[in-house]
């Protein structure tokens, strides 16, 4: 559908400009999606209680009134499951909330579930057996989970296919509004999808990226109506307190999704919480948390996994020394001052995958350096042997770093393990990163590799150190595999 609309150029000239936007019928965000999930969900928990009462009957003594009350029972819990779901907003919110959080949420409605099972089974005396209730309890979070961890993945490669996006408008041109527009391209898998931006800003272009600038904010809602925009994100940065609160009025009382950026961007959303302190809605940033405990269960996965690892891959390991030595001369292992927790300098150990005096040609390669900042990569480094390229891509010449782990100087996950010589372009922030001992691999690993740019490694160091727990470690550890055999960004 084309039509025209109103702005302002920023000559403050009036003009009309004409978009062809894809105006798709307007409905409820992902109302599509959230039919599937909640069948499937239906499905999971029903499929899930006939299992139980199988398992229940095989090991049981069962006659025919013990399945007949089962079945009734199982007949009570079709309106149940939906309902008590829906209370514990398992369909309200899109896929970008976190796996913890929903697991959570999803524990404790079966749990739920289940006392409404034994009440109205109470009341109709119908009895049912405890180890019903148990499996069902158990193995219930079991397979939903499961089952809903399937879905992600699906509507993840659905969006990022194109497909279930969330056509939104994005107020303000700041580079924070920007940058959203930008995330939302790069990572369709969110599923959000900006159809025009929206300023006052009278020095705005009046086009970003291909991407339309509207001038009049008081004009959301029909725009909105106009491109089929089911939502509005907000910019932090663009908006006063006041006008803020004005709009997010006005557009939730048209029906309008409304998200508004957090001006702390690099703290993780399981230590925020939203809360009111009188009648100021404020968030509530949880103390760091890798004291304590934590840290003794950090160190006790990672003697655990690095111990089992040594042993694990010492044919590999002594396969790859082999072919270091035949096609290279010089040691095997190749040591490195690095900078470990709190400044500390130790020696990291590699298999070696450069020639002896790589050292001494870097002087002469140093225009030829594609990274920014203090680091040096090279698509194509000539001092890199041939067994040594193998090596990096699939990252074998990390695995004696598992001896690092072992003592101490190093953790499986952390920040880059950093050479003196860079600390000398570090910032005081980037400092924070010795907080935290090196790491074999780290967000930087599973988020480019190799490819990332400077600011990106500084960034993501950052955020680990902030945001660090055993869960964000695990997961770490599980994309870095895939990381690996992808051979993404490895130079």
């Amino acid at each position: 559908m084309t039509f025209t609309i109103g702005a302002r150029a920023p000559d403050s000239v009036d003009r009309l400009v004409d978009f062809d936007f894809d105006t798709r019928p307007l409905r409820p965000s992902g109302f599509g999606a959230k039919v599937s999930l909640a069948t499937a969900d239906s499905i999971t928990m029903l499929v899930t209680s006939l299992l139980v009462m199988g398992l229940v009957a095989c090991f049981g003594d069962w006659g025919p009134t013990s399945w007949r009350n089962h079945l009734l029972v199982l007949g009570i819990s079709v309106p149940i499951w939906p309902t008590v779901f829906v209370q514990h907003k398992l369909y309200t919110t899109r896929f970008v909330t976190r796996l913890l959080d929903e697991t959570r949420r999803v524990t404790h409605a079966i749990f739920i579930g289940v006392v409404a099972l034994v009440v109205v089974a109470s009341l109709a005396k119908l009895d049912v057996s405890r180890a019903y209730l148990v499996g069902l309890l158990v193995l219930g979070n079991v397979f939903l989970v499961s089952e809903r961890f399937a879905a992600r993945r699906i509507f993840a490669r659905r969006r990022s296919g194109g497909a279930s996006m969330k056509r939104v408008l994005v107020v303000g041109t700041s580079t924070e509004a920007v940058a959203l527009h930008q995330m939302f391209k790069v990572e369709k898998h969110l599923g959000y999808e900006a159809v025009a931006f929206v300023d006052d800003d009278l020095g705005a272009s009046p086009e970003i990226d291909g991407i339309p600038v509207f001038r009049d904010i008081e004009d959301l809602v029909p725009l909105a109506d106009a491109t089929s925009a089911q939502g509005v994100v907000i910019a932090a940065t663009a908006l006063s307190l006041e006008r803020s609160n004005h709009l997010v009025r006005e557009l939730s009382e048209a029906g309008l999704h409304v998200e508004i950026t957090w001006p702390l961007r690099d703290i993780a959303s399981h230590r925020l919480t939203v809360r009111p302190l009188g009648r100021f809605p404020v968030a509530y940033v949880e103390p760091v948390a890798r004291y304590g405990w934590r840290r003794v269960a950090k160190r006790t996965f990672d003697l655990l996994v690095a111990g089992t690892g040594l042993i694990v891959v010492s044919p590999v390991l002594a396969a790859a020394a082999i072919a270091v030595k035949l096609t290279s001369p010089g040691p095997v292992l190749f040591r490195q001052t690095r900078v470990g927790q709190y400044a500390r300098p130790f020696e990291v150990l590699k298999l070696r995958t450069m020639v002896l005096d790589a050292e001494a040609r870097l002087a002469a390669l140093g225009e030829l350096n594609e990274a920014d900042g203090p680091m040096f990569k090279m698509a194509h480094d000539p001092r890199i042997t041939r067994v040594g390229g193998f090596l990096r891509r699939t990252s074998l010449d990390e695995l004696p770093q598992l001896w690092n782990v072992a003592r101490g100087q190093m953790s499986l996950v952390g920040p880059r393990p950093a050479l003196p010589s860079e600390m000398v372009e570090w910032d005081s922030e980037l400092y924070n990163r010795l907080r935290v001992k090196p790491g074999i691999t780290g967000m930087w690993q599973v988020n480019g590799r190799s490819g990332s740019s400077f600011a990106d490694y500084q960034r993501l160091d950052l955020y680990y150190v902030d945001n660090w727990s055993i869960l964000v470690d695990v997961g770490i550890l599980a994309k870095t595999l895939p990381a690996v055999l992808s051979s993404r960004g490895a130079m």
